[in-house]
């Protein structure tokens, strides 16, 4: 449960639109109003996302309308060349990008080299910006889903699951080894709870080979699940008894339909929690452990919480620690609560924003989850509408 913090210690205002539209011109800003009030309406997205599927599938020409609506909302280009506005735009409002390579749905050895390479793209952009404080990969897109599946039950592997595990565990390596090389933070973003063991086991793999002076790989945590608190506090434990550093990004969590249908079929327990409260309280406390261990813990909240974010930001200053102290970064997905990134980037605030990028026909799955993901967040798409037309009521500009 979120209980009301002290109005007058809130260390960030949320509130101010002029901060977090600052970089919108009135044409953009009308843009985003009007795609907005179309994502508040679960039926229009529904509808939309209906026909953009079976558009996509019968190779209708409607990329450039994708382009120029929902493509242009939330990433930030089709190759890591395009995304060089964005990097800048929002490096020059103190915040940093994290470039996400965002196709999905490939399943073959080749396209897993593919995307390695790509991977390796991003950590190589990183080091040469002052703008890129992270790379990010999903285990999943550089392996096969079955596979790892098949891993974590302990299923006996066939000789040829064998050479793909080895060569899994090989991609993984070699994008921490360079992250490493490069002196560049990487995420491993969690998945679905039927392969996110293995994924934990690959990251902290990781974690004891890179982490020993700092946090180089940092493993992600949903705390959606009733076991991710207790799993953050033995992964800490862990890294303390080996000697490394725990990298942490808080999640709340992005498979939860997946999840209960999966587990009513299966008829296993369900891991999410049974309430949005019992997530709020694991995810402050896991705020709360990671800011006081912190000799321990480099921590990420990756939230459009606004609480959250509020309640960190009154723990680092109840503990005196500095608004820029490098283990504590704030993210958010990009085209989503600018309100929190701007004015958090603006108090002086380590803040990131998730830039997801790649060809349009390709990252599809990734924004029509997005869509989704804003109707069906309570008051997300609400949030997000009623913000950008407050600001054009400021501007003095008709929303029309």
């Amino acid at each position: 449960m979120a209980y009301p913090l002290p109005k007058d210690k809130i260390p960030v205002f949320f509130e101010d639109t002029l901060v977090a539209f600052a970089s919108k011109s009135d044409a953009q800003l009308r843009k985003t109003y009007w795609l907005f009030s179309l994502m508040n309406q679960a039926r229009v997205v529904n509808l939309g996302t209906f026909f953009i599927k079976l558009a996509l599938k019968l190779h209708l020409p409607i990329k450039n309308l994708i382009r120029i609506t929902i493509f242009e909302q939330f990433c930030g280009g089709e190759t890591i060349r395009d995304c060089d506005s964005t990097i800048t735009s929002l490096g020059n409002s103190g915040i940093g990008t994290i470039l996400d390579y965002s196709v999905e749905g490939e399943d073959n050895e080749s396209s897993f080299d593919t995307t390695t390479n790509e991977i390796l793209n991003t950590i190589n952009k990183a080091a040469q910006s002052g703008n890129i404080p992270f790379s990010v990969f999903k285990v999943t897109g550089i392996a096969s889903s079955e596979l790892l599946e098949k891993v974590q039950r302990k299923d006996e592997l066939s000789e040829n699951e064998k050479e793909a595990y080895a060569k899994v565990k090989e991609r993984v390596e070699r994008l921490c080894s360079h992250a490493f090389k490069m002196n560049v933070r990487i995420f491993v973003d969690a998945e679905e709870s039927w392969v996110q063991g293995v994924i934990d086991d690959l990251a902290y793999e990781m974690m004891e080979k890179f982490n020993k002076e700092k946090a180089i790989v940092y493993n992600t945590y949903q705390l959606y699940r009733h076991e991710t608190l207790d799993a953050l506090k033995g992964a800490y434990l862990k890294a303390r008894q080996r000697g490394y550093i725990l990298g942490g990004k808080l999640v709340r969590g992005a498979y939860m339909e997946k999840e209960r249908l999966r587990a009513r079929e299966n008829e296993y327990f369900n891991p999410i929690h049974v309430s949005k409260d019992a997530t709020d309280n694991d995810y402050n406390s896991a705020i709360d452990f990671c800011i006081e261990n912190l000799n321990h813990i480099s921590v990420c909240l990756g939230t459009h919480n606004e609480y959250s974010c509020q309640y960190c930001a009154l723990k680092m200053n109840k503990l005196g620690i500095d608004k820029k102290d490098s283990r504590i970064w704030f993210a958010q997905l990009l085209g989503m609560s600018d309100n929190i990134s701007f004015n958090l980037a603006k108090s002086g605030y380590n803040v990131a924003k998730y830039v997801p990028y790649g060809p349009i026909s390709a990252v599809m799955p990734y924004l029509i989850r997005r869509a989704e993901e804003n109707t069906s967040i309570a008051g997300q798409s609400s949030r997000e509408f009623l913000l950008v037309r407050s600001e054009l009521k400021r501007r003095g500009i008709s929303s029309l």
